[in-house]
């Protein structure tokens, strides 16, 4: 089915921002309801979330969009999430619109995402359209809440829309407002082609099908195309438009937002951020695409039967065409093999990639202890930066470690703070400012090392505060810290994936949790095998893992004590010499456990 061109000021892009849990989604049901374009007899919650990872976590992971007509308005609407750890995909949508949704819960008030989405939003020039949603739960309190966005945000509270994505009031008002206070795209059909691609993922019978943004000139189906990065032509098969059902056109113009398949089996050819054009008489300047985000969290990744690791090898470039903002680059370890080293934007995205690797990729993956990037100036003056414990010169070579700082804004209600405040100096943050947004609620601003944010910190805000406090963060820049390398060792062998690097009052009791751990979860051998938590050659920590034994004496029935210590004598130099040459055999589930170590 064809789609008569619509005339650019009747076309209006937005992307739909909040903080995590406020009703993105349930918004996005809604409209998809209101406009017509899914029936209600086909309506399903999170109707644009389409992995069975988003259904069962309740969460967004990866921006849907979607084409909506209303009251003669052409709408692409995009659907972002709202975790932190997604900053990318909310940051590479809004390069696709012209204005934003900012839906702030009526019962919660502004949260630490929604914060960063607005200012997100303002350095992007976009205009906002405000609304405060679930007006309708007994909680709810949208006048308190609007002058509180007033305050804060200077969004005027007369201005703020009333809605609940729920049950759809006030939803047909939002959408007459969209179509009246964002404004239209710009661009020109007499200009040569220039369209942005903003997602991609890889279908296995059709190549990669990207999610495009035309900004001049016109699109058309059989055209020649340039992708200007990759420097490569191809030749467009099928484009359309997300109803959501994807829809084939002939033609997209300026400002329509769509999909391209072009027969693309390359996946390094078709990048979120690449310009593509026609060939020949095409644009010659490109669009100015995105910034690379910058990898937190780093992991080892490797596969458990060693056959698999081509196969993870072609899965992480299927995946990062997907999810532009994760690394990988290959590593071995002595005790887990070949695998990768990649860079995640916090722990929730690297548990999610490494699902999403297990579930549409069929591997079975082991990953190491997450940690951080550090800059290590040498005694010689020279600066390396590692992500990597096991790549850390020994002591004497270094001069100083730098660890990476974030700077975390929290967001709680008051009867919270000292917990709070007690969780964040318990992780060696410094307080840089509290700020009253009303009497009940305080905005807390922190500078914690990034180290110390990683491991379990959201979870244990969201304990102490009973679910209530929020949490915003980005880097500060690094910060001199007095850190060491603990090695783990098993009979005086290094296990490398048990390397970490901690701050020095944290490094002996880290290294005795890991020495019990690994005590009850390393199998008995046949002879003792020593754990061992060691700073450079000084061992901090030490576990015993006894050796099975054979009862020797059961044939002496009496006789004299020295025919018994002959015997227990004999069987001791047999132990010693296992010992001299055997090696520990660490199970794969040995190593996943362990690595859990504050479960």
């Amino acid at each position: 089915m064809d789609l008569p061109p619509p005339g650019i000021d009747r076309i209006r892009n937005f992307s739909i921002i909040a903080h995590i849990d406020h009703g993105k989604s349930t918004l996005s049901d809604r409209i998809l309801e209101v406009t017509g374009a899914v029936q209600s007899r086909d309506m399903r919650a999170q109707y644009l979330d389409s992995m069975d990872l988003e259904r069962e976590r309740g969460i967004t992971i990866k921006a849907q969009n979607v084409r909506v007509e209303w009251r003669g308005h052409v709408f692409h609407l995009i659907d972002t999430p709202g975790h932190v750890d997604f900053g990318y995909e909310v940051s590479r949508s809004l390069a696709a619109c012209e204005g934003v949704v900012l839906v702030v819960d009526a019962a919660q008030g502004i949260e630490a995402q929604t914060l960063a989405n607005c200012y997100l939003a303002l350095e992007n020039d976009l205009e906002i359209v405000a609304c405060l949603n679930k007006i309708d739960l007994p909680a709810a309190d949208p006048d308190r809440y609007a002058m509180e966005i007033e305050t804060v945000l200077g969004i005027p509270a007369e201005d703020i829309l009333r809605i609940s994505a729920k049950t759809g009031e006030g939803v047909p008002e939002l959408l007459d407002a969209i179509a009246e206070r964002i404004p239209p795209p710009t661009g020109s059909v007499e200009e040569p082609l220039r369209a942005l691609i903003f997602d991609s993922q890889f279908d296995q019978y059709r190549g990669v099908v990207s999610s495009i943004r035309v900004v001049d000139g016109t699109l058309t189906s059989g055209s020649r195309l340039q992708f200007m990065q990759a420097q490569a032509t191809h030749e467009a098969l099928e484009i359309g438009v997300r109803r959501p059902a994807p829809t084939p056109v002939t033609s997209l113009g300026p400002g329509e937002v769509g999909y391209l398949i072009a027969g693309i089996k390359d996946v390094g050819d078709a990048r979120s951020g690449e310009t593509v054009t026609t060939t020949p008489r095409g644009a010659t300047t490109a669009l100015e695409g995105y910034r690379d985000p910058k990898p937190m969290v780093f992991s080892g990744l490797f596969p458990i039967d060693g056959d698999d690791f081509e196969d993870l090898r072609d899965s992480l470039a299927k995946l990062k065409l997907n999810d532009a903002s994760v690394t990988y680059t290959p590593e071995s370890s002595g005790a887990l093999g070949f695998g990768f080293r990649c860079g995640f934007l916090g722990l929730l995205h690297m548990e999610i990639v490494k699902e999403r690797l297990e579930r549409e990729f069929g591997l079975a993956l082991i990953a190491t202890a997450p940690s951080v990037e550090y800059r290590v100036t040498r005694t010689d003056g020279h600066v390396e930066v590692i992500d990597n414990p096991s790549d850390l010169p020994p002591v004497q070579q270094v001069d100083f470690i730098e660890e990476p700082v974030f700077k975390v804004s929290i967001i709680t209600p008051t009867n919270y703070t000292g917990a709070l405040m007690e969780l964040c100096q318990s992780r060696r943050g410094e307080m840089k400012r509290m700020e009253y947004l009303s009497p009940e609620r305080v905005e807390l601003n922190y500078e914690i090392p990034l180290a110390e944010v990683v491991v379990d910190f959201f979870d244990q805000l969201k304990s102490r505060s009973q679910g209530y406090a929020s949490l915003d963060y980005e880097l500060a820049g690094y910060q001199r810290s007095n850190l060491v390398r603990v090695d783990l060792l098993l009979n005086g062998q290094p296990a490398d994936a048990f390397s970490t690097i901690v701050h020095r009052d944290n490094a002996e009791s880290y290294g005795r949790r890991m020495c019990e751990k690994l005590r009850e979860l390393i199998p008995r051998q046949m002879f003792d095998v020593p754990i061992q938590a060691a700073i450079g050659g000084k061992v901090i920590a030490r576990e015993t893992v006894k050796a099975k034994r054979k009862d020797v004496l059961a044939k002496c029935y009496g006789g004299d004590i020295t025919r018994k210590r002959k015997l227990l004598e004999k069987q001791k130099e047999g132990k010693k010499k296992m010992k001299a040459i055997g090696r520990v055999e660490v199970p794969g589930d040995v190593f996943i456990s362990a690595l859990k170590l504050d479960d």
